[in-house]
């Protein structure tokens, strides 16, 4: 049972086109509720589109000019579902209150002219059902909310553990490879006039190209181990994201000018400043820029943008490439995902585009409609304070869809 002061927090909307009416009803209640009127369905609907927030009950009368209350209701349902519904009938216009009952478009209905005592047990008991649906929803969210960083977590840690298992034994495999580069050189021989003798140029392009191979793959795997160690103190590097941006575009000039891709970028200087690790923060840009680079065609647009919300910036890296279809957009942050766009390339980078972006406190995500590529970085300006998460059910589903294949893949390294 709520007291006195619990009605007041939500408003009860009355709508009726006689003008005693509205003023007995608001003077019949306004001492236990807040009370808000209209005179008819479309002033009505503006209000309850400027408070639909703040509003539990809406009350209208069925037979005024104009729009009838069932309409009203209906529109309420749409903008509103939560908000509790009451159509007030004469008893000539009980069928039309019956049907509305019947297709769902309100909780109950009042006969006019309406008894005060009863009506007010009727309020009340419309109060007490939506601060329930209220408390049962915010309780849900906030189930949600501890699943949601449970199961990320735990994502991350088998990941984390993966990465360190790819890292040794690939590391391991990688130094027999490299020793056996450096002596090939000094033995390989070939027959050259009727001699054995050396073959220096063949052996030392070959040499050179492997050794750079090796490199590249020494340097992913170490950006995954060292992207997936949670930080171990608070980050204390004060960075603006239109400067990252700008440092990392001319970084990487002239890989973009060798596939002549055009970047723009439009975040805004006026943007607050990041909490961040500074290297790994630059080096998140850096491989999603990377990723762009290997996957688009020649000519094609990049564009960064930005905004800022409720302490969290949204960063968008937007391309006007082939796109990604819908399966390969849900793995696209798997390890080893294999892409149409860049079939013969590593997905490891995003991969350690996610750990970063996780242990900045925010979330990363890719879409594609139609044409291009949009990933979507939400980073608090703030991530050593604790986050606020909103409830993701694509991702959680996400997340369980790829348990299975991240399962497979730990149980194989760990053979």
């Amino acid at each position: 049972m709520q007291n006195s002061d619990n009605y007041k927090r939500f408003a009860i909307l009355y709508v009726d086109d006689e003008e005693m009416s509205l003023k007995y009803f608001a003077r019949a209640f306004e001492d236990e509720f807040r009370i808000l009127t209209a005179s008819n369905a479309k002033d009505g609907l503006k209000l309850l589109e400027e408070h639909k927030d703040q509003i539990a009950i809406l009350m209208t009368d069925q037979k005024m000019p104009g729009e009838k209350g069932v309409w009203l209701l209906e529109k309420a349902r749409q903008i509103a579902p939560r908000i509790i519904r009451i159509l007030a009938t004469a008893y000539a216009e009980l069928d039309e209150a019956i049907e509305a009952v019947n297709s769902g478009a309100i909780f109950k209905f009042v006969t006019k002219p309406w008894d005060p005592p009863h009506l007010e047990q009727t309020l009340r008991l419309a109060v007490d059902l939506f601060v329930v649906r209220e408390e049962r929803e915010n309780l849900l969210k906030e189930k949600m909310s501890i699943l949601h960083n449970r199961m990320i977590a735990e994502h991350v840690v088998r990941l984390g553990l993966l990465a360190a298992g790819m890292s040794h034994h690939v590391r391991n495999s990688l130094v027999s490879v490299k020793t056996f580069l450096d002596l090939a050189p000094l033995k390989m021989m070939e027959e050259k006039d009727g001699k054995t003798v050396r073959n220096p140029d063949f052996w030392h392009d070959y040499h050179s190209e492997v050794q750079a191979q090796l490199e590249r793959i020494n340097g992913m795997l170490k950006d995954l181990w060292v992207a997936s160690e949670r930080p171990s103190s608070e980050f204390k590097d004060r960075v603006h994201l239109h400067e990252i941006i700008r440092d990392v575009l001319k970084k990487l000039e002239a890989s973009l000018a060798q596939k002549n891709l055009k970047v723009e970028s439009k975040i805004p200087e006026s943007l607050p400043p990041l909490m961040v690790d500074a290297h790994k923060f630059s080096r998140l840009f850096e491989l999603l820029l990377r990723d762009e680079i290997v996957s688009l065609p020649a000519g094609c647009e990049i564009r960064f943008s930005a905004s800022v919300d409720s302490g969290t910036i949204e960063v968008k890296l937007s391309d006007n490439g082939p796109g990604l279809p819908q399966p390969e957009l849900q793995i696209v942050f798997d390890p080893f995902a294999i892409r149409t766009d860049a079939p013969t390339e590593y997905g490891i980078n995003l991969m350690t585009c996610f750990f970063i972006v996780h242990h900045h406190g925010g979330t990363i995500e890719a879409r594609s409609e139609g044409k291009g590529t949009t990933f979507i970085l939400r980073l608090p300006t703030n991530p050593n304070r604790p986050p606020v998460v909103e409830e993701n059910t694509a991702f959680l589903q996400k997340v369980l869809s790829n348990d299975a294949a991240l399962g497979k893949l730990s149980s194989q390294d760990g053979r």
